[in-house]
């Protein structure tokens, strides 16, 4: 990192963020049970800044066709080069300071995006077909806010231990359920 002056020395793995056994970086969403309803996506966009030669957050989410826009802080040259599966990958520059937005049109769960001038700079973007999901703060905490009841499969998605799943079922009256996954190395 200290060859290139702009990145400002601030790079840190976030690949494993543990804190007390607690996980961060973690997607959690709704896999399935909502029986093909189908979600407009919010308007706002997702943004996923370049600050210190590496992406934060270092994971993200939105919706199918949410933008999600990327922001250079960095006093130099990144480009972004998201490798999905499912959508079409793009490799686009970014000068300093600039910014582009761009939706996603189908679904897909953890996809690569890096930066080829920094080759430490890693993230992964979700793109889900409905607003129910999360992103495990620090200490593991996460909230799907609004899901009716139900009952559901909730995933658990980390970049390096893989998939977790749970079935989930949520009452007419509940609007508190404490669900837990296990990850193990």
């Amino acid at each position: 990192m200290s060859a290139d002056s702009g990145c400002r020395g601030e790079n840190q793995s976030e690949i494993t963020v543990v804190d007390n056994g607690h996980l961060a970086n973690v997607l959690v969403y709704v896999k399935d049970g909502l029986d093909g309803r189908s979600f407009p996506p919010p308007a706002n966009k997702v943004k996923i800044v370049q600050g210190g030669c590496r992406y934060v957050p270092h994971v993200a989410a939105a919706m199918v066709g949410q933008p999600v826009e990327f922001v250079d802080e960095d006093h130099t040259l990144h480009n972004i080069h998201a490798m999905p599966k499912n959508n079409d990958e793009w490799n686009q520059s970014e000068m300093p300071n600039g910014s582009l937005a761009r939706p996603f049109k189908t679904a897909e769960i953890m996809i690569p995006i890096k930066c080829n001038q920094h080759p430490w700079m890693k993230m992964y973007l979700s793109v889900l077909n409905n607003p129910f999901f999360a992103i495990t703060a620090s200490d593991g905490s996460f909230a799907l806010k609004g899901l009716p009841p139900g009952t559901y499969t909730i995933a658990a998605v980390h970049e390096k231990f893989g998939e977790r799943d749970v079935k989930v079922t949520v009452g007419p009256q509940e609007d508190r359920k404490d669900v837990g996954f296990e990850f193990r190395p």
